[in-house]
Order: C-alpha cells, then structure tokens, then sequence
C-alpha cells in the first residue's frame, strides 16, 4: 500500500469517525430536546384542561364523561396529541380517544404522584403504546384532588417528527463526509509532492546513502540552518575540530566559530570559494554556499579540504618538472654540442674541437662549483643549476651574483617552499625577458643571501617591467600576462602561498635591467601557525 493511499485512508476514516459521532451526538440531543419539548407541551396543555370549571364541576355530575369526553377529543384534535385521558381517583376514564374505552381503567401505573397534587412528565406504555405524559391532578374548589389529566404524544410519533427536523443535518453531515474525504486526498496529495513523491521506504534508503555519503567523503562539511543551527557535520569536519561531531549538532555556529563566514553567506546569499585558512593547526581551502528553497535561503553549508596535502603533492610534481626540465636542457644543449664537435672533427679541425669541448666543460663546471661552494642545500643548487641549463637552451643569460650565499641548513618545510619560490619566479623571469629579445638582449639575474636574521632572494629581468599596481593582479589565482590558459595564472599564486606559509614577504620594484625585481625574503626560524575563523 503507497503512502498516499494509507494518508488518505487514515485522514478519511479519523474525519468519518468523528463527523458520525458529532451527527449521532447532535441526533440523540435533539431527540431528547423534542423529547423534552413534548413532554412539557404534554404538562402545559393537562394543567390547562385540569383548570377549565366546565371540566372541574362536570365530575359532581353522575356521567362526567358526558361533558369531559367532547372537551379533552376537540383539544386533542387541535393539539394533535395522541391521547388526552382524564380520570378520577379511582383511575376510571372519563374521556379517551377510543371511546370504547371510557370507563375502564387508566393504563400506565404512573397517576400516584399526580394524585399526591403534583403535577409532572413521565414514560410509561399505555394502552396505545408506549408515550410521553404530562400529568397534572385536577382539584375542586377547595383544592382537594378529585381526579387526574393525562396529555400524551406516542414516543414513535416523538422520534418521527425529531427525524423530519434532523432530515436536513444529515445531508449536511454527508456533505461533510464527502468534503472531508475531498480534503484528505488533498492533504495526501500535498503530502507526497512535499516529499517529491517518495515512498517512506525510498526516504528511509536516501537517508541512510546521504549520510554514507557525507561521511564517507574525505573533505569536511558543516551545515546549517536559517537561524544558524549546526544541522550536519560530517566524520572528517569532526577530526579537524578534535570532537565528536554529535556534539556540535543543535548549537549555534557562533559558539563553535565565532568569526564564521557561513552567517554572512545566510545574510547576502553570495557564495564563497576558495577561501584559504588554516583550521586546527592545518591549511585548507574553504567553499561556503547557501542552501534555496522555493527562492529562499533556508541555511548555508560549508566544505573544506585539506590544502597541505594538495601542496605537497604540487610541490613534488614541481621538483619533478624541475629536473626534468634540467635533464631536458641538458640534453638538448648537449646533443647541439656534440653535432657541432662531430662538424669540427668532419671538418679535420681536432683543436678547434677540442677548445670547444674545454670551454664548455669549463662553464659547466664552473657553474657547479659555484652552487657547490656557495649553496649549502643541495635541493636548491640543483634547482638553481636546472634553471641554468634551461636558460642557456633558451638563448636567456642567467647571471648569479658572484657574492651571493646561502649557508643555512634548511629544514623540510623551507626546502620544499624555497623550491617552489625559485622554480616559479626564475621561470616567469625568464618568460619575461624572452618577450623583449626583439628590443634588449634577455637576461635574468639572481642574487641571494642568508645574512642577518632571513634568507633574501632578489630575482631580475630584462622584461616589459610592470606598471604601478599591476603586481598585485599578477598574484591573483588565474590571472597569466600571456593570456586565458588553463595551466597557466597558478605559478606566482602558489609563490605568494609559499611565501606565506614561510611567515616571509614578497616585493616588486623595477630592475636595473629594464625589467621587473622580485624581492622574496624569508625568516631563518618558522613562525608559528594559528588559528583562522572557520
């Protein structure tokens, strides 16, 4: 049976029943007033018939019924009442309206009261049937009870006349009946398109998938609701804040983080991407968005994922580019170098070839005695020595400062981000003073230093240079001087992330060499990591 059905069951049956037992109570009431109404009607008319003198001195005669029988059969005619039966103390009728029966005995057993002076309705069955009385004692003129009036309508005529009266009450209360079952369908059919027309069993499977589901994810998720009520928190959100996360379900998101974003995102409904934080001692990324309903904001979610390890994994494909980079400009610059060392050996020249081949390994050497001797971490000579290669494949003069060292040892963390600093800007260095060969000779200098209490590099080039302002936009994820490109616009945003993450600084001025000078300097010691608002 589908949930609409057993809605509209239930709601039909609940409304027939308490419609029938409203109609069945409103019946048995009415019938009772007109009950009532007879019965007093009944008293009214024997008390009147009792107090008439023609009645009242017709029994000092001796045939009374002469005079009694036309009064109480003209009155009981008018009235419509079944029986008006008037008797003496011995209970013997004096009128009836079978006039057969006048002169015997009053039926009913219920006169003693009346014969005591009282006057009152009761039920009794007669001898027409069983009936309403009204029954009042008749006196004489010195109040002595001399006989007894008894007015009666048929209980079956009563609950005739009380059923003509109700006739219209049960059309009204089948009227109700068909509404109400019009309404429960209504009200089923609402029901299931309010739950986009599932079935108890399909909202029970999606439950228990939808929490699979956000559990099972490996980003973090909090929810809220229009009043800014943690609705959800999933496992991974939970590990981050060190808790149980049924411990946050029901309490204000205020409480748990007070500088939330997600309250904001509640008030303006503009979504937030990217946000970069760092959350229980770890760097992630942020996404916040609101949850509609029917156009209106009922609440706002939360994801974030942990950016360390996306950094990590950018960093080691970064070094793995690096050198492959390197061996690739070597290998390239080599195979130029041999055809032209087999030119001069075809060309029966052995000297001038061997000159070549000194000159050359001499550079090369030179390069790598220099990071050898001034570059204490091996991991930054290399990368140093592949952008070499790679410049000079290019047709780009790299030029190191013959003063410059770097003799601090270095731990994990600032190898990796140093890799990623120099890798990136080197290259956009060398982009740079490529893009201006036509009008100066592409050239990039690096100089770097460990004196004092950070590690400065300064990175120039030969470039276009930069307008006033214009670094900033550089830094911005996405944005790439050399047009829309998918991979590119991310090399100086991973830079400023680096830097960051490093507590350093970043700064631009312009270069001797016409071009632009970046400035990256970093503190020898790490600098501790708090914790940002949610």
């Amino acid at each position: 049976m589908t949930l609409l059905t057993k809605i509209l069951i239930l709601v039909g049956t609940l409304v027939t029943v308490t419609v029938l037992a409203l109609g069945y109570y409103f019946n048995q009431h009415s019938a009772d007033q007109m009950k009532e109404q007879k019965g007093e009607q009944a008293l009214h008319i024997a008390q009147s018939i009792a107090g008439m003198p023609a009645v009242v001195e017709a029994f000092e005669l001796e045939n009374p019924e002469n005079i009694i029988q036309p009064i109480a059969e003209g009155i009981r005619q008018e009235i419509g009442a079944e029986f008006i039966v008037v008797g003496n103390l011995e209970s013997i009728r004096y009128s009836h309206p079978v006039e057969d029966r006048i002169g015997e005995q009053m039926v009913g057993g219920d006169n003693e009261r009346a014969f005591a002076g009282e006057s009152y309705v009761s039920e009794a069955e007669g001898s027409l049937g069983p009936s309403v009385r009204g029954k009042t004692p008749v006196l004489d003129i010195e109040g002595n009870v001399i006989g007894v009036v008894s007015v009666g309508f048929l209980q079956e005529d009563v609950q005739l006349t009380a059923g003509e009266y109700l006739t219209d009450t049960w059309y009204i209360i089948g009227g109700l009946l068909a509404f109400g079952w019009l309404g429960a369908g209504v009200i089923s059919l609402l029901v299931k398109r309010s739950i986009y027309g599932l079935e108890p069993h399909e909202i029970g499977r999606l439950y228990k998938e939808r929490e699979a589901v956000i559990q099972s994810v490996h980003e973090g998720l909090i929810a809220i609701d229009a009043n800014g009520k943690i609705q959800t928190v999933n496992q991974a959100a939970a590990q981050h804040m060190n808790d149980d996360e049924a411990l946050f379900v029901g309490r204000d998101i205020t409480s748990v983080f007070p500088h939330t974003g997600l309250l904001e995102v509640l008030e303006n409904g503009k979504p937030q991407f990217n946000q970069d934080l760092w959350i229980g001692g770890e760097y992630v990324i942020v996404n916040r968005v609101p949850i509609y309903h029917n156009h209106t904001i009922t609440g706002a979610v939360a994801t974030f994922r942990n950016r360390t390890e996306m950094l990590e994994l950018s960093r080691e494909l970064t070094k793995i580019k690096e050198y492959a980079e390197g061996l690739r400009a070597q290998t390239h610059e080599f195979s130029n170098k041999l055809y032209t060392i087999s030119g001069l050996l075809q060309l029966s020249r052995p000297d001038e070839a061997i000159a070549f081949i000194n000159k050359e390994a001499q550079v090369q050497q030179d390069s790598i005695q220099f990071l050898i001797y001034n570059v204490e971490d091996t991991l930054i000579s290399a990368v140093l020595l592949g952008k070499m290669n790679r410049a000079r494949e290019l047709g780009v003069q790299l030029e190191v400062e013959s003063e410059s060292s770097l003799q601090s040892s270095l731990n994990e963390d600032q190898r990796e981000h140093l890799v990623t600093i120099i890798g990136n800007v080197v290259e956009n260095a060398v982009e740079a003073a490529l893009s201006c060969m036509q009008e100066r000779r592409p050239t990039v200098r690096i100089a770097f230093t460990d004196f004092g209490d950070d590690l400065v590099f300064e990175i120039e080039d030969s470039g276009p240079g930069f307008k006033t302002g214009e670094h900033t936009v550089w830094l911005q994820q996405g944005y790439s001087s050399k047009g829309k490109n998918g991979n590119r616009g991310v090399g100086l945003t991973l830079v400023q992330t680096a830097v960051d993450e490093l507590g350093g600084t970043l700064s631009f001025e312009e270069s001797d060499l016409g071009g632009a000078c970046m400035i990256i300097a970093v503190p020898k010691a790490q600098p501790g990591r708090g914790k940002l608002p949610w």
